[in-house]
């Protein structure tokens, strides 16, 4: 079933940018599990999992937008490339295992711009309390948790929802004069303990989103940098210690519009899957500009800016990836271009 997903999701794989010593998501990773003591680590677990585990057992709705195939990478017709670290929630509650967090690379197919990726890290707390009430030890650690990010930030904690807690809150901190939102929680659902055989049992889980941190904590710009190779970037950062990312060159962009007719039922996802497709990470962004209405139809107009973080593209190269991306336009998705 590889075949269908792109070579560029497939490149990534078993990656582990959270494990690489001294990388900025394997530092907030390692100062996130050092207040979470008592707590079993899993760090290696495989992306593929079942779309039981990713979405049923967790009352994800069958309607949910996020089952979509134009929103999600399937792995065949039963199982997906996980869109979140809950997915391994239930079966390690069935395992056995009462206190634990769970990190690793999950994948959503989404926009393209400095704060979207299709392959991001996420972590998963996940604790069965005993003699307590649940959010009481819930509120405990994640306030240890933002003490050690964001050391005499002002803590906000507001209901929100999630079909997997209830009671469910949104967590944001004050960050450089502005609420920063950095984590969703709650009690897990009395619905999702029973799928894990744990019926009459409480406890609490949190998740939270490892770039969303770095980018702030760190100072890094542009998502796509978390996966550069190049030595201008690693040798930023040393293991343990927060470091203010420094630019170490500022390319010049260079923007591309492309125009067409769009057909019933459109996603935009389609568009950015295939620009990532053919032009990998040297696109920072696809923005619509422009659409307007005529006999019945539909146009638009959306601007890609072509910008590598690592060097300057020539003009041909863009132009290149240009009538590719627009000879895949009518060739794969049937797009009548103007």
């Amino acid at each position: 079933m590889t075949q269908l997903l792109p070579q560029g999701i497939l490149d990534k794989l078993g990656t582990g940018l959270h494990l690489k010593t001294g990388h900025p998501l394997c530092t907030v990773r390692k100062m996130i599990q050092k207040v979470l003591t008592g707590f079993e680590r899993f760090d290696f677990l495989s992306p593929i999992v079942s779309v039981e585990n990713n979405f049923d057992l967790l009352r994800i709705p069958k309607d949910h937008p996020s089952r979509r195939k134009s929103d999600t990478y399937y792995w065949g017709d039963t199982s997906v490339l996980r869109t979140h670290t809950s997915a391994h929630q239930v079966s390690l509650l069935k395992d056995g295992h009462r206190n634990f967090v769970v990190t690793g690379d999950v994948y959503r197919k989404d926009d393209i711009d400095a704060t979207h990726y299709p392959v991001f890290h996420q972590m998963e707390g996940v604790k069965i309390v005993k003699g307590s009430l649940p959010v009481e030890d819930l509120k405990q650690t994640i306030n240890k948790i933002l003490d050690t990010l964001f050391p005499r930030s002002q803590v906000f904690w507001k209901s929100d929802y999630f079909p997997f807690t209830e009671p469910s809150f949104e967590v944001a901190v004050s960050f450089e004069g502005k609420e920063l939102e950095v984590l969703g929680c709650g009690e897990i659902h009395p619905e999702v303990l029973t799928n894990a055989g744990m019926v009459g049992a409480r406890g609490w889980a949190f998740g939270l989103g490892l770039e969303r941190l770095a980018m702030k904590l760190f100072k890094i710009p542009d998502i796509r940098l978390f996966w550069s190779k190049d030595s201008r970037f690693l040798s930023q950062f040393k293991d343990g210690e927060i470091t203010e990312f420094k630019p170490f060159s500022n390319h010049p962009p260079c923007y591309k519009d492309v125009t067409f007719w769009i057909p019933e039922g459109w996603n935009r996802n389609a568009l950015t899957e295939l620009v990532r497709e053919i032009s990998g990470d040297l696109v920072e962004s696809v923005e619509e500009i422009d659409s307007f209405e005529k006999v019945g139809k539909t146009s638009k107009c959306y601007r890609l800016n072509y910008r590598s973080t690592e060097r300057t593209l020539s003009n041909v190269e863009v132009d290149d990836l240009q009538v590719r991306l627009r000879n895949a336009l009518k060739d794969r998705l049937n797009l009548e271009l103007r």
